[in-house]
Order: C-alpha cells, then structure tokens, then sequence
C-alpha cells in the first residue's frame, strides 16, 4: 500500500503519511549497521516516506553525514528533511545542555547544510526551549533564515503553550515535534488544542514508547539493553509496564495485527494532523510498521486498545529527572505514572 500524504500544518506544505525517525541509526539505542540503516532509508523512500527527521547532534553529525549519502541520487525536491539543533555535547557523548542562541542557529544551520550537502532545509527546529534566551530570539533567527533561503519551514519540539504562542507571534510555525503514544498522552491537555487552534501540525516522536509497545522488542530487554536508563524500563516500571503490554498484544491478536502495527493505527487515528515519525533502523521492521497504513481502526478497536494501555498506568516518566526538568512541554502535562508526578514539577 502507497504511503499517502497529508498537510503537515495550516497551509503547509504535503509530506507523507508517516516519516522515518533516524535517531536510531546513530547509536542511540545500541550498534546500528551503516549499511542496513542506508537500506532502510532507502526502503523508506521507495514506499512513499518523504518525511525525513534528523538531528545535528544525533551521533555528533554521523546521522545527517548518513542522511547524505542514502540520498545520493533521489531528486532533493521529493524529500522533506527536518533537523533539530541546539542539543551540546562533550567528547564522549554526554549532553551538556541546549544553545538556541541566534548565532547558535546559523551556525548549527550551516553545518548542517554542509554534512547534508544540501542548499536548503525543509524544516528547522530547536530541540528543546533554551532558558537563557527568548523563544522569540530563536525564531527570529530562522525567520531570518527562511528569508535568505536556507530554510523553509519552522518548527519547534517539547514546547508548551505559551512558548508555542510566543513564536507563533513571530513567525508562522509550521509544525511541532513531540512525543505522543499510548504510554504518553499529556499533550491531549493543552497543548493539542494550543497547536490546533494556531494550525500548527505535529510530528508525534515515541510513538512505540521506545520500543516498548513491541511485544517482541519489549520481551528482548534486558539488563545491558541502552534503554534502561529511561524510567519506563527500570525494575517495577519495566515490569508493569510489560503488564500493559501483554493486554495490548491480546488485543492484537483479535485483530491479525501486531501490537506495534495497532501503536502506530492508534496514533494516526487522532487525526490527519499529526504525522507519527516510525524510529528503525532495520527494513524488517519498516515493514511492519507501514503495514499500519493498512488498518482501519473501529471505535470498539480503539477502545480495546486505550482499555489496554491506560494512560494512567504506566509506569514511570518519560525522562530523568533533569531530562524532565529542561522540557518546556512538562509542566502542562498532566499524565499519571506509578503514582509519580511526571510533569516535571
């Protein structure tokens, strides 16, 4: 089945049904293979994914260089490439903190231009708010370059309302980056109101919970695995988290599908302004992740699904503590976890 396309904002421009996360490919979550990932990518492309979403600090620019040499040859007019830029890291890997300074977005922009080997990027967009400056100063700075050219679109990530407004006051956004899945559901509160109410579009990230909404990845976790240093995956989280799992998957099996295919329906049935962002590095599993396309949720299949998975028994916050501290987007989320707080107040 043909990947369709959809309006990705008010007026915005038309990108694919779904995109292809490429934070995977860069080491993230365990060793990827450079070849397997080109391939997926490249699989990606050939079922209709135009959406591509990258990040100039996803294995310090190895994931854009990636990116680069899996286009070669595909006319750049039909692919949508968005970056993330301003997360800082040190020698080893470590993030240090965020720059959305505006002389850190033209610098950050021309780097990821070069590593490209592209003229222009689709979508440019800060990763997380920068307290030290003004949501304004930042969205100024794209403005400035959408106008010279070397940007087409603006976009935000795990950003709340207010901030939302601010740089919707500035410049029209186009889209905002977020997680979304069945395991993380605060931003129903306020914050897709907010960007339905401005015609702001959202590129959902998370949307399999870091794998954890896949019967079998979630079974193969184990105590070397890279994601247990996330919350959901630890001790008496993983376990209850794994609980809610094996509901999802009974509810899969009634419908011939995988309970991955059923996370990804789950998402795309809240509405054709949100575009889930598939993360894989493996064709395998791009596979069955586009074969959600095909599925046609009834309204007694998603409430199964949400009766699974209810939000306000999973296990753990989405981040760390001091992750959770630095995300705008928090403190208007009003999920419950294991009876934690995971607003980051």
């Amino acid at each position: 089945m043909p990947v369709v396309t959809t309006e990705l904002g008010r007026g915005g421009p038309l990108v694919s049904r779904v995109g292809l996360g490429l934070m995977g490919m860069s080491g993230v979550y365990g060793p990827a293979d450079q070849g397997e990932s080109t391939a997926t990518i490249r699989a990606a492309l050939d079922a209709g994914v135009t959406l591509l979403d990258t990040g100039d600090f996803y294995g310090m620019g190895h994931n854009e260089l990636l990116l680069r040499d899996a286009l070669r040859g595909v006319d750049r007019s039909s692919v949508f490439i968005q970056v993330k830029f301003g997360g800082q890291r040190d020698p080893r890997g470590a993030f240090i903190g965020h720059d959305a300074s505006p002389v850190m977005v033209k610098n950050s922009l021309a780097y990821s231009l070069t590593r490209l080997g592209t003229d222009y990027v689709d979508l440019y967009q800060p990763a997380r708010l920068d307290p030290r400056v003004p949501i304004e100063d930042t969205v100024g700075a794209i403005a400035e370059m959408i106008d010279a050219g070397y940007v087409r679109y603006l976009g935000l990530s795990e950003m709340g309302p207010d901030t939302i407004r601010r740089a919707a006051a500035v410049h029209p956004v186009t889209a905002l980056q977020i997680e979304y899945s069945l395991m993380s559901r605060g931003i129903e509160n306020q914050i897709l109101p907010t960007v339905r109410e401005l015609g702001v579009g959202v590129t959902a990230y998370g949307i399999m919970s870091r794998g954890l909404l896949s019967a079998a990845s979630a079974r193969a976790i184990g105590a070397g695995d890279p994601r247990t240093r996330f919350p959901r995956f630890q001790a008496e989280n993983l376990r209850r988290n794994l609980a809610l799992v094996a509901g999802l998957e009974r509810v899969a099996a009634d419908s011939g599908a995988s309970t991955a295919q059923l996370a990804i329906a789950w998402v795309l049935s809240r509405g054709a302004d949100i575009v889930p962002l598939i993360g894989t590095k493996r064709r395998d599993r791009l596979g069955e992740a586009l074969g959600a396309l095909e599925l046609v949720l009834s309204p007694d299949q998603l409430a199964a699904i949400e009766a699974a998975v209810p939000a306000a028994q999973v296990a753990g916050t989405r981040y760390d503590p001091a992750q959770m501290a630095v995300l705008d987007s928090e403190p208007v989320i009003e999920e419950r976890g294991a009876g934690l707080r995971t607003d980051g107040r």
